[in-house]
């Protein structure tokens, strides 16, 4: 057995998400989005070498050998299955192992809202999934996955880095790839893909222009295609894509996304409330002619607006704010926690203090049943 596995077991029997393990520092688990140290020495550089090359295979040494960082799934009978990122920094080599699900999320267990679950009946186009690092985009865009998986015939390509939800054909064909196991990289992965006959295309992250630019010709060529973007809110995200490009194919981007985007999703993890673990408050943006003409206009800055004036109607658009007040009204999260994340702090301090006024005057309860 190699010597961290007991490690993993503690993060796996603590319920933590994450084991961070690196030259400089002692052992530490992420626990509700907190680091707390392990009663453990600070590993020297050396020590955490023999420490990961216990698990890693030939090729993923040689691998590692040629560039400053890999990832990687890591199983453990009778334990789980890690997300693991080795790399190298200032003191040494590190590591960062993230727990998977054993079994691959619903959107009903994450309390998903609604408008993302009927992402999973739009048959072409573009929809992302956005969030800092650790927000939990890829549990939802699994969830996004299963929904579709259970309920249309279609057939569905993953391309990942590395494959981490593991998802079983049901009524539709599933087929996962994984970079540098099943191709040479993503752009050989998706210029494949389209040669591939995919109804959902899902890509683990838009990296640059060439994946960008293949994602959007997916899309036009009638595919569903799901992606993942490191930023905070829906505008960002089409600011990121459209400034990701060459200034020369700025324009023709931006006509074209005008035209696929479906959606958008940009998510905050949050501290439930009444019991340990976290939920994601969701940012939804629903595309429509409003919306597609504002994107082919560049007008990005209107679209947070937009979403504000339809989040109280049946579309299912609500800002990341928004959803934050339901879940402090639905007794989820706490006034504090929803602060600490909030995009537009006076904005939900203003909806919550009406709130409270209604409260106090006997008119509305703060805390609605779950």
């Amino acid at each position: 057995m190699a010597r961290i596995h007991s490690f993993l077991r503690m993060v796996v029997d603590q319920k933590g998400s994450d084991l961070h393990f690196q030259a400089g520092h002692a052992p530490a688990i992420r626990y509700l989005g907190d680091l707390v140290d392990i009663p453990f020495r600070p590993l020297q550089d050396q020590e955490a070498r023999r420490f990961l090359d216990e698990i890693m295979t030939e090729e993923q040494r040689a691998a590692l050998a040629e560039r400053p960082d890999l990832d990687f799934v890591y199983a453990v009978p009778q334990l789980g299955r890690f997300r693991v990122n080795i790399f190298l920094q200032a003191r040494g080599i590190g590591a960062v192992f993230r727990v998977i699900a054993e079994k691959t999320p619903t959107a009903a267990a994450l309390r998903l809202p609604p408008s993302v679950t009927r992402i999973a009946a739009i048959r072409d186009g573009l929809v992302l999934v956005c969030g800092p690092t650790g927000s939990g985009k890829t549990t939802t865009l699994a969830a996004i996955i299963d929904e579709i998986n259970r309920t249309t015939s279609r057939h569905i390509l993953t391309i990942e880095d590395p494959v981490e939800y593991v998802h079983r054909s049901n009524m539709s064909v599933v087929t996962q790839r994984e970079l540098h196991t099943h191709s040479g990289s993503w752009h050989l992965a998706l210029k494949a893909a389209l040669r591939e006959a995919p109804d959902v295309l899902v890509i683990g992250e838009l990296r640059d222009y060439e994946s960008i630019a293949l994602a959007l010709a997916a899309a036009e060529t009638g595919s569903l295609v799901l992606a993942t973007l490191h930023t905070s809110s829906a505008p960002k995200a089409l600011d990121r894509i459209v400034g990701a490009c060459p200034e020369d194919e700025q324009g023709h981007v931006t006509q074209v996304l005008g035209t696929v985007l479906r959606a958008v999703l940009a998510q905050q993890l949050c501290r439930l409330a009444r019991t340990a673990g976290r939920i994601a408050a969701v940012e939804v943006l629903l595309s429509d002619a409003a919306v597609a003409n504002m994107i082919r206009e560049g007008r990005f800055h209107m679209i947070e607006q937009h979403i504000r004036n339809n989040e109280n109607g049946t579309s299912g658009a609500r800002s990341l704010d928004f959803a934050l007040f339901e879940l402090v009204v639905g007794g989820l999260i706490d006034t504090e926690e929803a602060l600490g994340v909030a995009s537009d702090r006076e904005y939900l301090k203003d909806k919550l203090s009406h709130l409270e006024t209604q409260a106090k005057g006997g008119t509305f309860s703060l805390r609605l049943p779950l």
